[in-house]
């Protein structure tokens, strides 16, 4: 005599599909050693940097160290020249990333390896290219010099520019991978029913982006903040007038360590706040 099947095995039966175990404490196997061991190593490798940086903070001094004025002018024009960056990234590159992911050109290859090039170009190659760009001899530089008297180089204007131009990469990556995932038919929809492409761009597409545009700015605005090689090549390290925060910080690094510490404390608050706003896009829970 047999003994009647389980209603699971019988279900299991009438469709054909296998059974699927419960995931239980016992379930996940351990970690094989030589996976481990890399793995901590490689954890280790990251933080211990940070957590010496912690360890080794003047606290008490702090106070002292972040209220000096070169300080705040640092970090003043660090916040003003970035946000500007930023907004020079989104008004040229939510365009661009568009022509990307809309539309379909010769060469649309190459060009978005150009775009993305400065992510992997050293900034300091970066900063004179924009010299031999936009600098009074440059290509460009010096119509602008002769014809309106604007000298980029060696200016607050000039450090915006550098920031933009190793910033945007970011944006346009973002922003162009979020026009991929969105549903053209949307589009499509709205132009068939009398809209212009810019109509629908502005009113249906845009909302639709929204969250890869607001990433994207964050994450070239951090960028922009952080910047350090195109700016001193390009803009040089003037106090009040191109000094940034990371230019202050290699500065102070050469006569006052304590304040450079203290000033790199302050970049890696911005750091850590601009991870924490992109958690919920970037990064995965289990």
């Amino acid at each position: 005599m047999t003994s009647p099947d389980k209603p699971g095995v019988a279900a299991g039966r009438r469709t054909g599909r296998p059974r699927r175990r419960r995931a239980g404490a016992g379930g996940r196997r351990g970690v094989p050693l030589p996976l481990l061991l890399p793995g901590l190593l490689a954890l280790a490798f990251l933080l211990l940097p940070l957590l010496a940086l912690l360890v080794r903070a003047p606290w008490r001094s702090l106070p002292d160290q972040l209220g000096s004025t070169e300080v705040w002018q640092a970090l003043q024009l660090s916040l003003i020249s970035a946000t500007a960056a930023t907004a020079v990234s989104l008004v040229l590159g939510v365009p661009l990333a568009w022509l990307l992911a809309r539309t379909d050109f010769p060469g649309r290859g190459l060009v978005r390896a150009l775009v993305t090039l400065p992510l992997v170009l050293p900034p300091v190659v970066g900063g004179v290219a924009l010299l031999l760009a936009l600098g009074r001899n440059g290509v460009v530089g010096r119509w602008l010099d002769a014809w309106f008297g604007v000298t980029l180089p060696f200016t607050t204007t000039g450090v915006v520019i550098a920031e933009a131009f190793v910033a945007m990469p970011f944006l346009v990556i973002s922003v162009e991978g979020t026009l991929r995932a969105a549903d053209p038919r949307y589009e499509e929809a709205a132009t068939t029913l009398g809209a212009s492409r810019f109509t629908a761009f502005r009113r249906v597409t845009l909302p639709l982006i929204a969250p890869g545009i607001a990433a994207g700015a964050v994450l070239a605005w951090a960028r922009a903040l952080g910047e350090f090689g195109a700016t001193i090549t390009f803009a040089g390290n003037f106090p009040g007038r191109t000094q940034t925060m990371p230019l202050s910080v290699y500065l102070a690094l050469q006569n006052d360590p304590e304040a450079a510490i203290a000033l790199s404390l302050v970049l890696l608050t911005v750091s850590i706040a601009v991870l924490a706003a992109l958690r919920d896009r970037w990064m995965t829970t289990p």
